[in-house]
C-alpha cells in the first residue's frame, strides 16, 4: 500500500497491520497544528463581539462552561477515532467497527472539509491582501468610506479574488508536499509560535493607547445586567451565544481533528490535550479582545461590525495610531498565519483521506486535491461579483451558503454522530472509547459523564441544530 513515510526520518511510529504510520516529531507540534486548525476569523471578530455584547467576563465564564461540557467531549472523541484507529476518516470506522454500517460516515469528514475550504481559501486570501495592502501602505490618509471602498473593490475584482485565492492554495500544498514532519508540522509551528508573539506585541501596544482603559472596561468587567437584559429572553440569547462559540470554534464533526489523533502515539491521554487545546484557542480569542476593544475605543470606533470589523474599522483604527503602518501589517500577518494554520491542516487531512481511500501516494494524492480545491473554490472567490446574483433568501451569498451548510449542518449533526458512534454498542462503544482516551499520562476522561453523553450531549447538539435554523424558518414564513 502507498504511504506517506521515509523510514528513515519517521520519528516516533507505532507499527499498524498495514504499514508504519509517521507521527508528529514533538507534541508541541501536535498542539500547535491542533489549535491552528480551529483558531480563525471566529476567535478574532465574534468572540471579542458577542462577550462585549452579552456581559464581558461574566459571558467568557458561561463560554468556558459550554466548552467544557460541549466542545471538549467531541474533541476528545475525534481524537480517540483517529489514535485508535490509526487512520484517517477515510478508514478509521471500518477498523474500529467492522461490521461496515458505519463507513459511510468517512465521506462526512471529507465532504465538510472540502467544503470548509472552498470558501476558507477565499477568505484566507483577503488576508495576504490586507497584508500586502497594508504594508505598502494602500491605507493610508483613507477614511472610513476611503477604506471599505478598498474592499468593496477588491472583492468587485475577479482577477484580484481568484489571485490571492490562488496564492492561498500554492501555499497550502506546497506546504504539504514537504511532508507531515518537514512540512505540515514544521512549517506550522513556526506560524502558530509567530501568531502568539505578534498577538503579544499588539496586546502591548493596544491597552497602552490613551483612553484603551475604557475598551478593557467594556470587555473584562463582568455585567451581568447586559447578560440578563430583556430578562428570560435576554439570557437565553447569551446561552446560545455562548453554547454556538463554544461549539463552533473548535470546528467538530467533520473530521478535522480526527486527522490528529491518528499521528500521535499513546503517551499522553487525550482529556489533557484537548484541554490544552482548547485552552491555547480560547486563549487566543481572549487576546484579540485585547487588541481590539482597547484600540477601538481610543479612536471612539464602534467594535460592533462582525467581519467588517477586520476589513473596515480595524484598518481606520490602525491608521490613527503612531507607526499604525507597522502595527497594521503586524494584524494581519498574525490574521494570515491563523488562516493558513487552519489551510494546512485541513489540506493534509484531504491528502491523507484520498491516499488511504484510493491507495495513492502523496504526490497523487496532492495533485488530485489540488486540482479539485481549486476547481471547487472558484464560485466563493466569484459570488461577490461575476455571480453575486447567486444567493439564496435568508442566508445570502455563495460565501454564506457554503457557510451555512458547513456550520449549521455538518458541524452540529457530525459531531451528534461522533457521540453515537463512541457510546452506542451498535457504533465503537463506550469501554473502548474511555479505553482510548485514558491511555497514557494526563487528565482522564470522566466515567460519570457517561450519562451527560448519552442524552444531555445529544440534546444539546440538537438544540444548536434547530436554533440555527430558527431565524431562516421564521424569515422564509414572512414572521417577525
Amino acid at each position: 500500500m502507498a504511504h506517506d513515510t521515509n523510514l528513515a526520518d519517521t520519528g516516533d511510529l507505532i507499527e499498524t497491520p498495514a504499514v508504519p504510520r509517521e507521527h508528529f516529531a514533538s507534541r508541541l507540534g501536535f498542539i500547535l497544528i491542533s489549535a491552528g486548525c480551529a483558531i480563525g476569523l471566529g476567535n478574532v471578530w465574534r468572540f471579542p463581539y458577542i462577550a462585549g455584547e452579552y456581559g464581558g467576563a461574566a459571558f467568557i465564564v458561561l463560554y468556558l462552561i459550554f466548552l467544557v461540557i460541549l466542545g471538549l467531549p467531541v474533541m476528545v472523541m475525534e481524537f480517540a477515532v483517529g489514535r485508535a484507529s490509526q487512520r484517517s476518516a477515510a478508514q478509521a470506522f471500518e477498523r474500529l467497527q467492522p461490521s461496515g454500517r458505519w463507513n459511510w460516515f468517512s465521506w462526512w469528514g471529507y465532504i465538510g472539509c472540502m467544503l470548509l475550504m472552498m470558501f476558507y481559501t477565499t477568505v484566507c486570501g483577503w488576508m495576504l491582501a490586507y497584508m500586502a495592502k497594508m504594508a505598502t501602505g494602500t491605507f493610508v490618509g483613507l477614511d472610513p468610506d476611503g477604506v471599505a471602498g478598498v474592499f468593496g473593490a477588491m472583492l468587485a475584482n475577479p482577477t484580484e479574488m481568484i489571485g490571492w485565492m490562488l496564492a492561498v492554495i500554492v501555499i497550502g500544498f506546497f506546504v504539504c508536499s514537504l511532508g507531515l514532519q518537514k512540512g505540515v508540522e514544521r512549517i506550522t509551528k513556526v506560524m502558530m509560535l509567530c501568531l502568539l508573539g505578534v498577538m503579544a506585541l499588539l496586546v502591548v501596544r493596544s491597552v497602552t493607547l490613551p483612553g484603551a482603559a475604557e475598551g478593557l472596561a467594556f470587555y473584562l468587567v463582568p455585567d451581568f445586567g447586559k447578560m440578563f437584559a430583556g430578562g428570560l429572553p435576554g439570557f437565553g440569547d447569551a446561552v446560545y451565544a455562548a453554547m454556538g462559540q463554544a461549539f463552533f470554534t473548535l470546528s467538530l464533526g467533520i473530521s478535522a481533528m480526527e486527522i490528529f489523533g491518528s499521528r500521535i502515539g499513546k503517551q499522553n491521554s487525550l482529556t489533557g490535550e484537548a484541554l490544552r487545546i482548547c485552552g491555547l484557542d480560547t486563549a487566543v480569542a481572549i487576546l484579540a479582545g485585547l487588541i481590539i476593544f482597547p484600540a477601538c475605543f481610543a479612536f471612539s470606533v464602534a467594535p460592533d461590525q462582525g467581519p467588517s470589523l477586520v476589513f473596515v474599522t480595524l484598518p481606520n483604527v490602525f491608521e490613527q495610531m503612531p507607526l499604525g503602518q507597522l502595527w497594521g501589517t503586524l494584524f494581519f500577518v498574525f490574521m494570515s498565519f491563523a488562516a493558513l494554520s487552519t489551510i494546512i491542516a485541513v489540506f493534509e487531512n484531504l491528502i491523507t483521506f484520498t491516499m488511504e481511500k484510493w491507495d495513492l501516494t502523496r504526490r497523487e494524492a496532492i495533485k488530485r486535491t489540488a486540482i479539485l480545491v481549486t476547481v471547487l473554490s472558484l464560485p466563493c472567490a466569484l459570488g461577490f461579483n461575476l455571480w453575486a446574483g447567486v444567493t439564496i433568501p435568508g442566508i445570502g451569498d455563495i460565501q454564506s451558503i457554503e457557510d451555512f451548510i458547513v456550520s449549521n449542518n455538518l458541524l452540529p449533526l457530525g459531531s451528534l454522530l461522533y457521540v453515537v458512534f463512541c457510546i452506542s454498542k451498535k457504533g465503537w462503544g463506550w469501554n473502548n472509547f474511555l479505553a482510548e482516551a485514558d491511555t497514557g499520562v494526563g487528565a482522564k476522561f470522566p466515567r460519570w459523564a457517561r450519562g451527560w453523553l448519552t442524552f444531555g450531549l445529544p440534546a444539546l447538539i440538537i438544540v444548536i441544530f434547530i436554533m440555527g435554523y430558527v431565524p431562516k424558518i421564521m424569515l422564509w414564513a414572512g414572521i417577525g
